[in-house]
Protein backbone atom coordinates (compact mmCIF):
# COMPACT_ATOMS: atom_id res chain seq x y z
CA UNK A 1 0.00 0.00 0.00
CA UNK A 2 1.12 3.48 -0.67
CA UNK A 3 1.49 6.37 1.69
CA UNK A 4 1.52 9.97 1.29
CA UNK A 5 5.04 9.87 1.85
CA UNK A 6 5.95 7.34 -0.91
CA UNK A 7 2.97 8.82 -3.49
CA UNK A 8 5.34 12.24 -2.87
CA UNK A 9 8.93 10.77 -3.24
CA UNK A 10 7.60 8.75 -6.71
CA UNK A 11 5.80 11.85 -8.12
CA UNK A 12 9.35 13.77 -7.51
CA UNK A 13 11.55 11.37 -8.66
CA UNK A 14 9.21 11.13 -11.79
CA UNK A 15 8.89 14.86 -11.92
CA UNK A 16 12.93 15.27 -11.84
CA UNK A 17 13.27 12.31 -14.57
CA UNK A 18 11.28 14.30 -16.48
CA UNK A 19 12.42 17.70 -15.98
CA UNK A 20 15.84 16.27 -16.76
CA UNK A 21 14.98 15.09 -19.94
CA UNK A 22 13.15 17.52 -21.06
CA UNK A 23 16.23 19.93 -20.08
CA UNK A 24 18.78 17.40 -22.37
CA UNK A 25 15.99 16.83 -25.24
CA UNK A 26 16.35 20.58 -26.13
CA UNK A 27 20.00 21.49 -25.61
CA UNK A 28 21.05 18.86 -28.17
CA UNK A 29 18.29 19.96 -30.65
CA UNK A 30 19.04 23.83 -29.94
CA UNK A 31 22.79 22.81 -31.07
CA UNK A 32 21.54 22.71 -34.81
CA UNK A 33 19.91 25.67 -36.62
CA UNK A 34 21.14 28.78 -34.80
CA UNK A 35 20.23 31.81 -36.54
CA UNK A 36 22.63 34.56 -35.33
CA UNK A 37 23.15 38.36 -36.28
CA UNK A 38 25.97 39.37 -38.12
CA UNK A 39 28.58 40.85 -35.89
CA UNK A 40 32.47 41.48 -35.66
CA UNK A 41 32.95 41.37 -31.83
CA UNK A 42 33.88 37.45 -32.35
CA UNK A 43 36.44 38.17 -34.85
CA UNK A 44 38.29 40.94 -32.21
CA UNK A 45 38.59 38.49 -29.77
CA UNK A 46 40.53 34.88 -29.52
CA UNK A 47 38.23 32.95 -31.16
CA UNK A 48 37.13 30.18 -32.36
CA UNK A 49 35.90 32.22 -35.23
CA UNK A 50 36.56 32.79 -38.71
CA UNK A 51 36.71 36.14 -40.66
CA UNK A 52 35.43 35.34 -44.33
CA UNK A 53 36.37 37.57 -47.06
CA UNK A 54 33.39 36.77 -49.78
CA UNK A 55 34.58 37.60 -53.15
CA UNK A 56 33.39 37.81 -56.43
CA UNK A 57 29.94 38.97 -55.38
CA UNK A 58 28.29 39.95 -58.69
CA UNK A 59 25.36 41.67 -57.74
CA UNK A 60 24.16 44.30 -55.15
CA UNK A 61 20.78 42.98 -54.65
CA UNK A 62 19.36 39.98 -52.33
CA UNK A 63 20.69 38.05 -49.88
CA UNK A 64 24.04 36.01 -48.85
CA UNK A 65 23.25 33.37 -46.50
CA UNK A 66 26.34 32.06 -44.59
CA UNK A 67 26.07 28.55 -43.11
CA UNK A 68 28.51 26.57 -40.66
CA UNK A 69 28.32 23.10 -40.55
CA UNK A 70 30.43 20.19 -39.02
CA UNK A 71 33.05 18.63 -40.85
CA UNK A 72 31.29 15.26 -41.43
CA UNK A 73 29.83 13.59 -44.06
CA UNK A 74 26.46 13.03 -41.97
CA UNK A 75 26.28 16.76 -41.46
CA UNK A 76 27.93 18.77 -44.51
CA UNK A 77 24.74 20.17 -46.92
CA UNK A 78 22.55 18.10 -44.93
CA UNK A 79 18.86 20.41 -44.53
CA UNK A 80 18.31 21.22 -40.82
CA UNK A 81 22.17 20.24 -40.22
CA UNK A 82 23.74 23.82 -39.93
CA UNK A 83 24.97 24.87 -36.49
CA UNK A 84 25.16 28.62 -37.46
CA UNK A 85 23.52 30.95 -39.79
CA UNK A 86 24.21 34.39 -40.51
CA UNK A 87 22.10 36.23 -43.35
CA UNK A 88 23.51 39.54 -44.43
CA UNK A 89 22.37 42.29 -47.65
CA UNK A 90 24.97 41.57 -50.93
CA UNK A 91 27.63 43.91 -51.54
CA UNK A 92 28.71 43.51 -55.36
CA UNK A 93 32.48 43.04 -55.12
CA UNK A 94 33.17 41.82 -51.98
CA UNK A 95 31.85 41.38 -48.62
CA UNK A 96 33.33 40.37 -45.10
CA UNK A 97 31.45 38.23 -42.16
CA UNK A 98 32.82 37.19 -38.85
CA UNK A 99 31.29 33.43 -38.45
CA UNK A 100 31.33 32.61 -34.67
CA UNK A 101 32.39 28.73 -34.45
CA UNK A 102 30.99 26.92 -31.24
CA UNK A 103 33.99 24.77 -30.88
CA UNK A 104 37.63 23.78 -31.84
CA UNK A 105 37.59 21.35 -34.45
CA UNK A 106 36.54 20.33 -37.99
CA UNK A 107 33.77 22.90 -40.01
CA UNK A 108 32.72 23.80 -43.53
CA UNK A 109 31.24 26.60 -44.53
CA UNK A 110 28.48 27.01 -47.77
CA UNK A 111 27.20 30.68 -48.66
CA UNK A 112 24.44 31.04 -51.11
CA UNK A 113 23.75 34.25 -52.83
CA UNK A 114 19.81 34.43 -53.22
CA UNK A 115 20.49 37.37 -56.22
CA UNK A 116 16.14 38.31 -55.83
CA UNK A 117 15.47 37.59 -52.41
CA UNK A 118 12.94 34.89 -52.97
CA UNK A 119 14.06 32.61 -50.35
CA UNK A 120 15.10 29.60 -52.90
CA UNK A 121 17.71 28.29 -54.98
CA UNK A 122 17.47 29.95 -58.64
CA UNK A 123 19.98 27.81 -60.20
CA UNK A 124 20.63 30.04 -63.28
CA UNK A 125 20.43 33.06 -61.45
CA UNK A 126 21.81 32.87 -57.55
CA UNK A 127 25.58 32.28 -56.56
CA UNK A 128 27.67 29.76 -54.31
CA UNK A 129 30.49 29.79 -52.36
CA UNK A 130 32.20 27.23 -50.19
CA UNK A 131 35.39 26.77 -47.81
CA UNK A 132 38.37 25.80 -49.98
CA UNK A 133 37.16 27.46 -52.61
CA UNK A 134 36.51 23.24 -54.37
CA UNK A 135 35.84 23.47 -57.99
CA UNK A 136 32.08 22.51 -58.92
CA UNK A 137 31.53 21.05 -62.03
CA UNK A 138 28.48 19.07 -63.86
CA UNK A 139 29.58 15.78 -61.97
CA UNK A 140 29.13 16.78 -58.33
CA UNK A 141 26.12 19.04 -59.22
CA UNK A 142 28.12 21.73 -56.76
CA UNK A 143 27.99 19.18 -53.94
CA UNK A 144 31.82 18.76 -53.43
CA UNK A 145 32.84 16.27 -50.61
CA UNK A 146 33.52 17.30 -47.25
CA UNK A 147 37.08 15.93 -47.87
CA UNK A 148 37.33 18.94 -49.88
CA UNK A 149 35.82 21.62 -48.24
CA UNK A 150 36.69 20.85 -44.55
CA UNK A 151 38.70 22.61 -42.63
CA UNK A 152 40.52 22.65 -38.79
CA UNK A 153 39.96 25.67 -36.47
CA UNK A 154 41.72 25.86 -32.84
CA UNK A 155 41.74 28.84 -30.50
CA UNK A 156 41.90 31.63 -32.82
CA UNK A 157 40.45 33.73 -35.46
CA UNK A 158 41.02 32.01 -39.11
CA UNK A 159 40.86 34.11 -41.91
CA UNK A 160 39.23 33.18 -44.77
CA UNK A 161 38.31 33.77 -48.55
CA UNK A 162 35.81 31.92 -50.72
CA UNK A 163 34.80 33.00 -54.08
CA UNK A 164 31.67 33.51 -55.13
CA UNK A 165 30.29 31.70 -58.42
CA UNK A 166 27.64 31.95 -60.85
CA UNK A 167 26.47 29.86 -63.37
Amino acid sequence: MMTTRNLRLCGATLLGAVAAFGLAAPASAQEYRQELRHSVAPCQGDGPAVWINISDIEAATGTLRIQLYRGTRADWLERGRWLHRIEVPAHEGSRQVCMPVPATGSYAIAIRHDVNDNGRTDITTDGGGMSNNPSINIFNLGRPSVNRTRFSIGHEVKPMTIRMRYM
